[in-house]
């Protein structure tokens, strides 16, 4: 069995019974997606293995010993770095800027395009979701979220699109940017 192959299977497993947050969809349709954005960007089997693992650690009892011990150490890298630091004694909201810095950090700092890839499949399938929820609730879609501020908010996914600046030439950047600009009309994180 082919390795992404066997990422879905596992995803399938660890994702079993979860829905997205604000819908009644299967959890497993978010990194599905995130896949098929990531195939229209790369080949690379790695890429696309994690972009189907990419929440398996921040969001169930998945371990990255696991992911490495089963997929590898590149695709364990490229998972960590769309797992947060949860800070668990904290309650999310207020640990919200620190690990939205400390991930930003890690994007502004990557050679590796496997991981802007990564992350631009993963943004722009949040925008999408986002974008819908934003055309029907306006700026009160945020009040379900762990920052609710919209500004602040705005500020994470503009300088989000900064860092991906070298895929700005590819459909899925131009479209997180179209999005971006769209939701976050009315606040200061400038415009792209």
């Amino acid at each position: 069995m082919r390795v992404f192959e066997e990422a879905v299977l596992f995803a399938l497993k660890h994702h079993a019974g979860q829905t997205r947050k604000r819908s009644d969809n299967p959890y497993i349709l978010h990194p599905m997606e995130v896949a098929t954005i990531a195939a229209s960007l790369t080949e690379d089997e790695d890429v696309l293995s994690a972009a189907v693992l990419h929440d398996t650690v921040e969001d169930t009892d998945a371990t990255i010993e696991e992911i490495r011990e089963k997929f590898g150490k590149r695709i364990a890298l490229l998972v960590m770095t769309e797992t947060e630091e949860k800070r668990p004694d904290v309650p999310p909201e207020q640990t919200w800027l620190v690990r939205k810095e400390e991930t930003l950090l890690m994007l502004e700092n990557t050679k590796d395009s496997g991981v802007r890839i990564l992350w631009l499949s993963d943004k722009l399938a949040n925008m999408r979701s986002f974008a819908r929820q934003y055309r029907e609730q306006g700026d009160a879609l945020w009040q379900d979220y762990n920052q609710k501020d919209p500004a602040m908010q705005a500020w994470y996914y503009y300088s989000i699109a900064r860092y991906l600046q070298p895929l700005r030439d590819t459909d899925a950047y131009q479209e997180y940017v179209s999005l971006v600009n769209e939701v976050f009309q009315n606040q200061n994180g400038g415009e792209l």
